[in-house]
């Protein structure tokens, strides 16, 4: 009994937390795994193929895996599968990350892909390239750690982008809140800020970000803390222009007590980088 509630909540905080994941007439009941990609290698093995679904579209497409070492290099599997993975991203390739749902046979593992084509391909699919889907654990062909957007990616498709916010500290938060931005997801940026904001205004504006420094105090020293400034160095560039932005300031968080999570103002944020 108790293995179904968890099935259940699981699917229930999934929906509120992902929008669109899980259609009307599929998923329900099924619990989304976060497996590590040391495990998701074995169920996933090269040639294998399996269906990716986008959480806030709701859209799949089916796929093949090809390669990769530290996370799957994969391939949309017919033409029409192509079409829908653009149409998944606005009709651009993107290297942008997207929570995604891998379904093979009755399993569903949470996942994190990026839209862009890149390297060899060998399937009859009209896409030039392949694109990479990252699991929990899964590194990048350049470092030997996790990228973070791609984590953040994953733990919202898994339903538990809630569960590493309250228990995050001020620096991984606005690291994370910065690659919200980069990513331009809502969903993520909502759920680190104190205040409610409608980005799309602000998406538009932004071609790229990066956090360049973030300057860090011990972590011990902030545990009766409520407020908190934290100096940071931000570049980014507008859609509109290649000239590279700066911002050199503080960002402001917030908790109303010692047991809460770390929240940051937005809205002080966004005039104060005029972003």
């Amino acid at each position: 009994m108790r293995s179904v509630i968890t099935v259940i909540l699981l699917t229930i905080t999934l929906f509120i937390n992902c929008s669109n994941v899980l259609a009307k007439d599929e998923g329900v009941g099924i619990e989304i795994e976060m497996l590590p990609w040391e495990k998701v290698h074995e169920i996933l093995p090269k040639y294998s193929k399996f269906t990716v679904l986008d959480v806030e579209t709701g859209k799949k497409f089916k796929v093949q895996r090809r390669a990769g070492n530290r996370h799957a290099d994969v391939q949309p599997l017919t033409s029409k599968d192509t079409i829908i993975m653009k149409e998944i991203y606005g009709g651009k390739w993107s290297w942008k990350r997207r929570a995604i749902i891998v379904i093979h046979q009755d399993r569903w593992i949470a996942a994190s892909m990026h839209g862009m084509p890149h390297g060899a391909g060998a399937l009859n699919n009209n896409f030039p390239g392949h694109f990479c889907i990252h699991f929990y654990g899964s590194k990048t062909h350049s470092t030997n750690s996790m990228d973070l957007s791609h984590k953040l990616m994953i733990l919202k498709a898994a339903g538990k982008l809630e569960e590493y916010v309250t228990g995050a500290d001020p620096f991984e938060l606005i690291n994370a809140y910065v690659a919200g931005i980069k990513q331009q997801d809502s969903r993520i940026i909502s759920t680190i800020s104190h205040q409610q904001i409608d980005w799309k205004d602000h998406f538009q504006s932004i071609e790229n970000i990066n956090l360049k420094r973030l300057s860090n105090f011990p972590v011990e020293d902030l545990v009766n803390q409520l407020s908190l400034q934290v100096p940071v160095e931000i570049e980014w560039v507008s859609n509109n222009s290649e000239e590279k932005k700066y911002f050199k300031g503080d960002i402001y968080l917030f908790r109303f007590s010692p047991a809460d999570a770390w929240k940051i103002d937005s809205i002080r944020f966004l005039k104060d980088s005029r972003i």
